[in-house]
Order: structure tokens, then sequence, then C-alpha cells
């Protein structure tokens, strides 16, 4: 990830709504939620919520499959892992033993059992 990418995921992030949804898809996880659901949940008409996912997926921070007649929008888990990592790798002046609990969580962000390490 480079600094345009993070200002560009960052950006996307920095309105209350857009937040809320973030929050809402990583406690979902990698099943996600359809767009309704979601605006549903965050108390705000189709059309805002639509808006909203727009600018989550433009900065690459969620992604959206269709479902039969449903468009289901998920975590970008890589995406926000990268996100984590970039905004974390530099921590602590070169001691990173100092921060290892939030670095080690943002390189276990999401982690599948199984997957490499």
């Amino acid at each position: 990830m480079n600094k345009r990418q993070a200002v560009t995921s960052l950006a996307a992030l920095a309105h209350e709504q857009r937040l809320g949804i973030f929050r809402l898809l990583v406690r979902k996880g990698p099943t996600g939620l359809p767009a309704g659901a979601i605006a549903s949940a965050i108390g705000a008409s189709p059309t805002a919520a639509s808006f909203h996912l727009k600018e989550l997926d433009r900065a690459g921070l969620i992604r959206s499959t269709r479902q039969g007649r449903s468009i289901v929008y998920a975590l970008h888990v890589d995406a926000v892992r990268q996100l984590l990592t970039y905004l974390t790798e530099d921590c602590c002046q070169g001691h990173p033993e100092m921060c290892a609990a939030p670095t080690k969580a943002a390189k276990n962000f999401c982690r599948v059992e199984g997957e490499g390490k």
C-alpha cells in the first residue's frame, strides 16, 4: 500500500455512516450482508446506503458480489490488512517490540484458520 491508497481509504472512513458500515462489516466478517440489511442496520435510506457503499468499494475496503437478486457487501480483508500494516509498520522508532500487539493484530486481522502466517 502506498500513501495515496492509505489517504483514499482513510478518507472513505471519515464519515459517520461509512464508518458505521465498515464496523458492521468487520463484525460480519467475510460473509458480508445484503445492501438492504446494511441500510437498515445503520438507519439510512437505501439511496444513502448505496452511496456510502459505493465510496467504500471505490476505496477498496469492501467488495460486492451478486447473489441472486441481491448485492452482498463484505469486507475486503486483504485491503484492510494492508491499511493496518501501512499505518503501523514504522511503529515506535525502530522498536517494534514496544507496539507488538497492534502490529500483530494487523497481520492477523481476519486470518482464517490454516491460512499462511
